[in-house]
């Protein structure tokens, strides 16, 4: 006989920003509270509605486990199945998803309206290198003073930069004031 899991818990937790994480746990073996299941064979064919009593012995026989599977089903669908490979498994293919999934992060490239050619070409570069990793770039242009007063140079010099990132990027969101800044978002192509 296979000795697993055998329990149910489900947490219900609340993480800072306010929202409910429920994270649910599967009834294995004699934590099945129920007097009738339908059970599921473990080649996946269907054994009919029976008790309790029977349906662990002909999981005993087998030397796997009985998991409820819809508890909230009537009667509870329970499946008799080798609940620690099952479990493994499911572990290996949400590793998977986390593997393949592809965060993008915005990354910040600070200039002034009176930058000089080769500094301008040193952002252009690092915008180009964080284009081509997969992130975003936000291009700030920072007006101190009363460069306020002339927000034409900010926004010649955001499309100036967009024109030579034309290749690896296109521009997301427009050159917009904010504040004493003027920012523009570019994505990678």
């Amino acid at each position: 006989m296979q000795v697993g899991p055998t329990c149910i818990f489900i947490f219900m937790t609340q993480d800072s920003g306010g929202e409910i994480k429920i994270s649910k746990e599967l009834f294995v073996n004699h934590k099945i509270r129920a007097r009738e299941v339908r059970l599921i064979g473990s080649e996946g064919e269907q054994l009919g509605i029976m008790p309790l009593g029977e349906a662990l012995n002909l999981a005993r026989e087998k030397s796997l486990d009985l998991v409820n599977i819809a508890p909230q089903a009537k009667p509870p669908v329970c499946r008799i199945m080798d609940f620690g490979k099952y479990k493994f498994e499911q572990s290996k293919r949400e590793k998977e998803a986390r593997k393949r999934q592809k965060t993008t992060s915005v990354k910040e490239v600070k200039m002034r309206p009176n930058i000089e050619t080769h500094d301008f070409q040193v952002k252009v570069r690092n915008a180009q290198r964080f284009l081509e990793g997969g992130d975003k770039v936000k291009v700030s242009v920072i007006f101190r003073g009363r460069e306020i007063t002339h927000p034409e140079l900010g926004r010649a010099l955001c499309l100036k930069l967009a024109d030579e990132l034309q290749q690896t990027g296109a521009v997301e969101r427009e050159p917009r004031i904010e504040g004493r800044n003027m920012v523009m978002i570019l994505s990678p192509k």
